[in-house]
This record gives C-alpha cells, structure tokens and sequence, in this order.
C-alpha cells in the first residue's frame, strides 16, 4: 500500500504472494502506480519506505525515475570492510598490512545476487602478522561486495541527513495508521478469500471506503483543498477500475 504524506490518502493497494520479501514487490508496485498518478498531474519526488524494501537493484531503479529515496539500510548492509581501505581509481582494496586486493570477477550467489569479488595473492598472506585472524584457513584474503554498492553509500549517507531522520519519521506517521484503520476498523485484519484476485478485491473495497471517508471529511471543511481532490481522483479512479474489471458472487440471503 502508498498513502500520500500530505493528506494520507491511499493511492495504491495491491495483494501479492506471501513468500515474496518485501524488495521483491516495489518496482512492479511502483510501475503500476507511478503511470496513473502522473496522467493526474501529480508527480512523484520521494518515496519513504522502511528497510524490508532496501535492496541494489530498488535503489538503481529509483534513481533512474528521478526520484528520491528514503529507505533505510537493512541488517546486512556494510558501508566498509572492517580492516580495509576501498581505492576507488585502482577499484582495490588495502588491508592493515599494506597488501591489496584486487579486483577478480563477479559473480552471483545461489539467490541471484551479483557480487564483486576480490582477493590477495597467495604470497601477499603467507608472513602477514593478521594472517591467522584474517584470512583463516584460506590461502589468500578475499572479499566480495554487492555491484549496487554505491547505491547503497548514498542511500546510507542521505538516511542519516536531519532531513533522512526527518523522512524517517514522517513515514511510520503516515501509513502506520493507515494500516491500522483499515486492520481494525475495515475488515482487513483477516482476508477469507481465496487467489490474488480476491483478496486485492478486498483491499480495494477497504482502501476505497477509507478514501471516501477522508474525501467527505476535507470536502465538508475550509481545508478541502484542489490537490486532495487530485489525490482522491487519481487513487480512486484506479479502484473503481479494478473493481468494475473484477465479477462478483452475491451469496443468496
């Protein structure tokens, strides 16, 4: 789900598979969102989404919208290796002895993620003093980095900007209590039904009924204001059209 900062209005709901993570599901999100939300005039600057969406390849794609991230780095993110110094004109790394490791290939790990892998020779390790706490019972140091690592570094570097803790914040304020209202006021804490296309029916029919809710609240006030009324349009078009592409089985009473 993607709920507006400015007046909380969902713009985009969708149910997907369960054994995906979270990093899996943004850019097919984003590519059916984005579209719609531009043919109603309304442009997308930032995305703020916490650190289950982090991933190289999201951060890549982001920049190549045009649009500014605020995700936070996840549990296995380094920014360095403990012990070495990157070189970045020879794309090397220096370890505490003064012996560097080259770069050698990349390669993928058995989940399909590409990595950049570097190693010492074998006779740049064999009188090192850190040999033992280093290497281990490898013959030669190596090290293996992420290709998205720049992506990476900045992301990192703008998260701990005041305006990346600012970002922070505004995030778990705005569609935390999305989510709750719709788990514990509109049905959505359990979905009884069966395939992705009826339990998106569901979230639509929720996510809808929140957007009314917030329409006629800001249209009956002083603080209805034309861009709320862009937002509801654009998010509520794309829910009506679902729906309307969707059968419905009425249950005879």
């Amino acid at each position: 789900m993607s709920v507006d900062t400015s007046h909380h209005v969902i713009t985009h709901i969708e149910a997907d598979y369960a054994d995906l993570k979270d990093s899996q599901t943004l850019v097919g999100f984003l590519n059916h969102m984005l579209p719609r939300l531009q043919n109603h005039e309304l442009r997308v600057n930032d995305i703020l989404a916490d650190a289950g969406f982090n991933s190289g390849a999201n951060l890549k794609y982001l920049e190549e919208q045009g649009i500014t991230g605020y995700i936070p780095p996840h549990g296995q993110y380094e920014k360095e290796k403990p012990g070495f110094t990157f070189d970045p004109e020879n794309n090397r790394y220096i370890c505490r002895n003064g012996k560097y490791l080259v770069y050698k290939k990349t390669l993928p790990d058995p989940k399909g993620n590409y990595f950049m892998h570097y190693s010492t020779s074998v006779a740049d390790c064999r009188n090192c003093p850190y040999a033992k706490s280093c290497k281990g019972k490898s013959n030669e140091r190596r090290l293996r980095v992420t290709i998205y690592k720049e992506y990476h570094d900045r992301m990192e570097n703008r998260m701990q900007t005041i305006q990346g803790r600012k970002m922070r914040k505004v995030r778990q304020t705005t569609v935390e209590p999305v989510f709750g209202t719709l788990i514990n006021f509109l049905g959505m804490r359990k979905i009884n039904t069966r395939g992705l296309k009826n339990a998106t029916k569901c979230m639509l029919m929720a996510a809808m009924a929140y957007n009314l809710r917030k329409y006629i609240k800001y249209n009956n006030s002083i603080r209805g204001t034309i861009l709320l009324k862009k937002v509801v349009k654009a998010a509520d078009s794309y829910l009506l059209a679902c729906l309307n592409c969707m059968s419905f089985k009425i249950a005879p009473v």
